[in-house]
């Protein structure tokens, strides 16, 4: 559709003639028409069916471990008390959501109860913890800032400080390529990340093997080509305590996961689909 404006300049009063003004024909500027499209297109995106069931809703309820199998720590390791999910460190391990994802965003928000506290998360993860006791998967790092401080490299250099804000890395044999190399290691570009007893708050957007990481109300970090694409999601016991809350996740559409890319089904999870299929 073209866009026209049409200036009108109305007849000066009086006897004397003047030529007829005919309307001006002003070309619009395509960045102009291009921005019209464009909107007219997402209020056509955002009017769909698709777009309406689109939505968070929590992965952590606030009042107990519905949605979550412990895998290799103990009955004592994650409790919920007063709206939040509590982890004592203890046992290092894992445990994972009830079935797989593949696209999604996630918003978290923790704190570190202790000096030099170690967790995170693990997306698209096979749940199988190896000989560290922990999976394959992209981890997405949750230190405390004093971690550096303790691990102290062998000639008494510190680690980098972008290592407790926010690293992300396949771990347990994932491969990925990162935005901000650290090694195999994509680093925050920012610290923004707030000491013990502080919550910090995560939003990952995790697409097609690919994840940007938000770090308190900002995108600062990036990796991509992860080998597996969709997994499971899972919370990581790693030797202090560390507190959760408001866990909650929007599922995308499906994307390019297929059998290569896909981790492993736990095999409770396969007998209850091979179950619902007859």
């Amino acid at each position: 559709m073209e866009l026209v404006l049409f200036s009108i300049l109305p007849p000066r009063p009086g006897p004397v003639r003047h030529p007829v003004r005919h309307p001006v024909r002003r070309p619009v500027r395509r960045p102009v028409l291009y921005s019209c499209v464009l909107l007219l297109n997402l209020a056509c995106l955002c009017s769909g069916s698709q777009a309406q069931e689109l939505g968070f809703r929590d992965l952590f309820n606030g009042k107990d471990l519905t949605g979550w199998i412990d895998i290799n720590t103990s009955p004592k390791t994650w409790s919920v008390k007063d709206g939040l999910l509590i982890c004592t460190g203890q046992p290092i391990g894992v445990m994972r959501t009830d079935r797989q994802y593949e696209n999604f965003i996630i918003e978290v928000e923790w704190r570190h109860m202790e000096p030099g506290g170690n967790s995170g998360m693990f997306l698209w993860s096979d749940a199988k913890p190896e000989g560290n006791r922990l999976p394959c998967g992209m981890e997405v790092q949750m230190l405390e800032l004093d971690w550096v401080n303790q691990h102290k490299h062998r000639d008494g250099t510190l680690p980098p400080i972008a290592y407790v804000h926010g690293e992300l890395f396949g771990a347990g044999g994932m491969t990925a390529t990162p935005d901000n190399p650290r090694g195999s290691r994509s680093k925050s570009l920012e610290n923004r990340c707030k000491g013990v007893g502080q919550w910090n708050r995560y939003v990952f957007v995790a697409v097609d093997g690919m994840v940007k990481l938000s770090v308190n109300g900002k995108f600062v970090n990036g990796i991509r080509n992860a080998s597996y694409k969709k997994g499971y999601i899972c919370l990581e016991s790693e030797g202090k305590e560390i507190h959760f809350r408001k866990i909650r996740i929007m599922e995308l559409p499906k994307g390019l996961a297929d059998a290569t890319n896909t981790a492993p089904l736990i095999k409770t999870e396969r007998l209850k689909k091979e179950g619902a299929g007859k």
